[in-house]
């Protein structure tokens, strides 16, 4: 559960600072948005694991703020939990059928407030929805946007991997890896963000993986700039020494130094117009294929 984000939406900042300061203390990534169309920005910016809402903005409501976020495919897969003054029936079935994960009024309990976040990000995870890294959607969310571009005609499927993340993960540990890993979450989110549009989807389906589905149309400037972009930013995740020499070293398996290149992300695109599919297999299978052609250069 530690290093899982949180969004704080509250306009109290008593309240707010206080749920920073416990949760922080949790080991939980904390950021605290003060209005909902904040909230909104910072949720497009960096995808929390789970959303504290509070419905009394001075904005948009907390109501509002829900509705944008469950018509969203970017975001409709985070848990919100409400937490209000409200505490009539009507407002709390309101909230509930925006797709409110649960609801509990003010003044509360902070461990019963706990116990609550915890497990709605545990239901998210072990039911698929989400990548506990990335925060991205992952198995089951995937798989339901599969079979429902199959149906339809004009999308385009972008399939990506890291190259050399392996190496990466050997000299720099898990940690490093991991940090990794929601860099390319976030910089996908940015650039879809720019070239894109609200309907497209990111997913994580596991490891260095991910996926995008946008238009035919934009999905070729998405791949120009994420190519582009990552291979230019994820050089921060390396050291000094090995920037300035360009390439990592590593043991092998026969404790012999090998060199490594630099991470970059192989991309693979495919679309209905260039093939026809009858199985959501085989427009990953595809995809895979044509992401290996995508052979990355280097040492």
């Amino acid at each position: 559960m530690g290093n899982a984000r949180l969004l704080v939406v509250e306009d109290d900042p008593d309240i707010s600072n206080m749920l920073k300061i416990y949760f922080s203390s949790l080991g939980f990534d904390v950021d605290v948005a003060l209005r909902g169309n904040d909230a909104l920005e910072k949720t497009r910016q960096v995808l929390p694991h789970l959303i504290i809402l509070d419905i009394m903005l001075p904005d948009i409501d907390g109501y509002e703020v829900c509705r944008n976020l469950r018509t969203s495919m970017r975001t409709s897969h985070i848990p919100v939990i409400f937490l209000t003054q409200k505490d009539e029936r009507s407002d709390k079935l309101q909230g509930l059928e925006l797709g409110a994960d649960d609801y509990i009024t003010k003044p509360f309990d902070i461990e019963e407030l706990k116990l609550r976040v915890q497990g709605a990000i545990r239901r998210s995870e072990r039911e698929s929805l989400t990548d506990p890294r990335s925060g991205l959607p992952a198995g089951r969310l995937i798989e339901e946007q599969l079979r429902r571009i199959i149906r339809e005609k004009d999308w385009a499927l972008m399939d990506c991997r890291i190259s050399q993340f392996s190496a990466f993960n050997d000299v720099y540990g898990f940690v490093a890896g991991d940090d990794v890993l929601r860099f390319s979450a976030m910089l996908l989110g940015e650039i879809v963000d720019e070239f894109g549009s609200p309907n497209d989807f990111i997913g994580h389906t596991g490891g260095d993986n991910f996926i995008v589905i946008s238009s035919d149309e934009a999905i070729l400037q998405i791949k120009k700039s994420l190519k582009d972009r990552f291979d230019e930013e994820v050089q921060a995740h390396y050291n000094f020494m090995d920037r300035d020499q360009g390439f990592i070293q590593s043991a092998n398996a026969e404790g012999e130094m090998v060199r490594s290149s630099f991470m970059k992300m192989m991309i693979g695109t495919i679309s209905p117009k260039e093939h026809l599919f009858s199985d959501i297999r085989e427009i990953t299978e595809l995809a895979a294929e044509s992401r290996r052609l995508d052979t990355p250069t280097g040492v």
